[in-house]
């Protein structure tokens, strides 16, 4: 029996990752560890934009090439280690298991939960400010919806998650002192606006008698 015959034979198996080594990953590509990984990431992102907004490539298309371009790489490494007289890798053993499609799922559903929970509360809390501070930034996000696709959204929101954590990381002492100097002039201005607004539109409405 052949070697091939023979390692098609074995049980197909999955090794289990963990969501600590799943999260040490994202950790060290967000912090510019893995040099290779970095650039693995901004280039199928740069190519993806480029081919869905500069040339104006479709998804399916775009997707279509790319399953073409990896199964001829495939066979063109395959037949070679064949020529070559070199054992070919079994990629058969290859699967996504059930446990990391559940935890996929699992972390899926925690951040819609998360986001629902949040929005909720921001509606139902009494400080003003929160609300409006959450108001400000939706506006803000629908003003950045309407300049530009979704595509070109994702595209800088990831260029800008892997440029802030390590900027951050550089320069954490200023970007704390800063970030507290923001938040005494923010919370100083909400002071102003409660005392010379808000509570001047209270005093102004007539408040329940106590019936005896």
């Amino acid at each position: 029996m052949s070697a091939e015959a023979k390692q098609e034979e074995k049980p197909l198996t999955t090794p289990s990752y963990s969501s600590d080594v799943d999260n040490g990953v994202v950790k060290d590509v967000v912090l510019w560890r893995r040099k290779k990984l970095n650039a693995i990431v901004i280039v199928v992102a740069t190519a993806a934009w480029v081919l869905m907004e500069v040339f104006e490539f479709n998804f399916l298309t775009v997707i279509s090439w790319v399953a073409i371009l990896v199964v001829a790489s495939t066979f063109l490494y395959a037949n070679m280690l064949r020529l070559l007289g070199k054992e070919r890798p079994n990629l058969l053993r290859l699967e996504l298991s059930e446990e990391t499609s559940r935890r996929i799922a699992n972390e899926v559903r925690a951040w819609f939960e998360k986001t629902i929970r949040w929005l909720v509360l921001v509606g139902v809390r009494k400080k003003w400010q929160v609300f409006v501070g959450v108001v400000a930034g939706l506006w803000s996000l629908s003003y950045i919806g309407r300049c530009m696709d979704l595509l070109t959204v994702v595209y800088i929101g990831v260029l800008v998650g892997m440029a802030i954590p390590l900027t951050y990381v550089k320069n954490e002492e200023k970007i704390k002192r800063f970030g507290e100097w923001l938040r005494e002039k923010y919370k100083r201005c909400c002071e102003i606006i409660d005392e010379k607004t808000i509570q001047k539109i209270k005093s102004r409405i007539p408040k329940e008698k106590k019936t005896e």
